[in-house]
């Protein structure tokens, strides 16, 4: 896979503000990261269910199920990171040789596709608004896209993995804006931890239906901070 850096990405440092991940871009500027403004514009029957689901399962039970999903994550990214920059790695754990076989799947059924890449663990931003580390900018089927490698416990509808799709909109509009291209796709590549293989496409209307959504998001995001703000400087002082 020929690599094209053609596009400097940004140097940048991540960093917790008030608890939410904040990208500091090239020693200058602090913005929320994407999934920070979708956290913070979550739907409340989407974190109910959430809770539910921790309720069900035990709160021990849900933070093992949590961490070992990171654990393959994290995992699965170094592996697929080392083979498209044609670097060797092995990783002889339990959770490396689950995350080895997923990787192999993404690599086979979705890199194959991949005939030159520009950024690989890439930070992108749009000025004054957010920040965020997308997977690859590369040319997909002769298009250029945005893509995600996710792994899974078990096997997604498409209906389920809204945030993953406003994820792309983001970086692909951050992208168009610094560097003036013109990126309306993005892809997800997907593995279940049972190796199975998904591959979920965004173009034309639906990644325009994504990019409005995530417009809202913004909008969402920047109206409840004013207000958090104007609370805190008319907060009652003991002065």
């Amino acid at each position: 896979m020929k690599h094209n850096n053609c596009y400097i990405y940004p140097k940048t440092v991540r960093e917790m503000i008030e608890g939410k991940r904040h990208y500091e871009i090239n020693g200058d500027e602090k913005l929320p990261s994407v999934t920070t403004i979708l956290s913070g514009t979550q739907d409340p029957e989407k974190a109910q269910s959430l809770k539910a689901w921790r309720d069900r399962v035990g709160e021990e039970t849900a933070t093992r199920i949590v961490d070992e999903a990171a654990a393959r994550g994290t995992a699965m990214h170094k592996i697929l990171e080392k083979y498209i920059g044609e670097e060797g790695y092995l990783d002889l754990t339990q959770v490396g040789k689950n995350a080895h076989n997923m990787a192999m799947r993404i690599i086979e059924q979705g890199l194959s596709n991949v005939t030159e890449y520009y950024g690989l663990e890439s930070t992108l931003f749009y000025p004054g608004l957010y920040a965020g580390a997308t997977d690859m900018i590369a040319l997909h089927k002769g298009e250029m896209a945005i893509i995600d490698f996710k792994q899974t416990n078990k096997p997604k509808k498409r209906e389920w993995i809204d945030d993953y799709c406003l994820q792309l909109a983001a970086y692909a509009m951050a992208h168009n804006y610094v560097y003036k291209t013109n990126i309306t796709k993005g892809v997800i590549m997907m593995c279940s931890k049972d190796n199975y293989y998904q591959e979920f496409v965004i173009a034309g209307d639906e990644f325009k239906k994504y990019k409005y959504k995530w417009l809202g998001k913004i909008s969402k995001y920047y109206k409840q901070k004013g207000r958090e703000n104007e609370r805190r400087e008319n907060k009652p002082t003991n002065t």
